[in-house]
């Protein structure tokens, strides 16, 4: 007979109901990969800043920091829930050509051409490895799968996802615009907003340079250069 110690305990017998409430939250990490998220907070980086470099600080008054912080915060707001919008198309857009290439398959009446489809289908890296006889047990699972749907449907993390673009595009504005809000003289909340700004354009090239396998503090650099050459080209673009 077991004794009360060795019964098995849960890993976190104390989780309180915060706990699960942001474990639940965090999920969004899981939905959104690395890199996605790193290039969505580059480009509300260099959105911001196509405002925050125009501001003459030499003869800015309050009204001209407020117009600033206007634009860039409606203009980041916008752009994220087109940015939002545009994720869920393109799931929609994926899980209709999924749905076509299972159709396909299935129908195919030549072996060799569905191990073809099927081949196409996979990264390049695994379907180069992968013999026919390989692809063939996977065909035969997939022809006894029941009939898909007619049209495909977005899941929840198809709207999570599109969640954290936008969060991710608007509040990138936050810590950029938060020195004028901070500091009343514009001419030193500018330095501030610009030193923030290089900052997080560093740190979205050091960690796109560790998920990538490349030198993370090359990239980070040059993810600085890139970001301000982009926001200058917008500028003189009239963005």
């Amino acid at each position: 007979m077991r004794s009360e110690k060795g019964k098995a305990q849960e890993p976190f017998p104390h989780r309180s109901a915060v706990i699960d409430f942001m474990l639940k939250k965090i999920r969004i990490k899981l939905v959104l990969a690395h890199i996605d998220r790193v290039l969505e907070v580059l480009g509300g980086v260099i959105m911001v800043l196509t405002f925050t470099s125009v501001l003459s600080v030499s003869h800015a008054g309050k009204a001209d920091v407020r117009a600033m912080l206007i634009g860039s915060l409606g203009c980041n707001l916008a752009w994220g829930i087109i940015d939002a919008i545009m994720y869920v198309l393109n799931s929609l857009a994926e899980r209709t050509r999924g749905l076509d290439a299972l159709r396909a398959m299935r129908a195919a009446k030549d072996p060799d051409e569905a191990e073809r489809m099927l081949a196409a289908e996979l990264p390049e890296q695994f379907a180069s490895v992968l013999s026919p006889g390989e692809l063939e047990p996977v065909l035969r699972r997939l022809r006894s799968l029941p009939e898909p749907s007619a049209r495909p449907h977005l899941t929840g993390d198809d709207w999570l996802g599109a969640f954290g673009i936008f969060v991710l595009v608007f509040f990138s504005t936050l810590p950029i615009v938060l020195p004028f809000l901070l500091v009343s003289r514009p001419a030193l909340a500018l330095r501030v907003s610009n030193l923030v700004a290089i900052g997080l354009l560093f740190l979205t090239g050091y960690i796109f340079g560790r998920n990538t396998g490349h030198n993370p503090w090359r990239l980070g650099i040059a993810m600085v250069l890139i970001g301000c050459l982009l926001a200058g080209v917008a500028i003189s673009l009239g963005g």
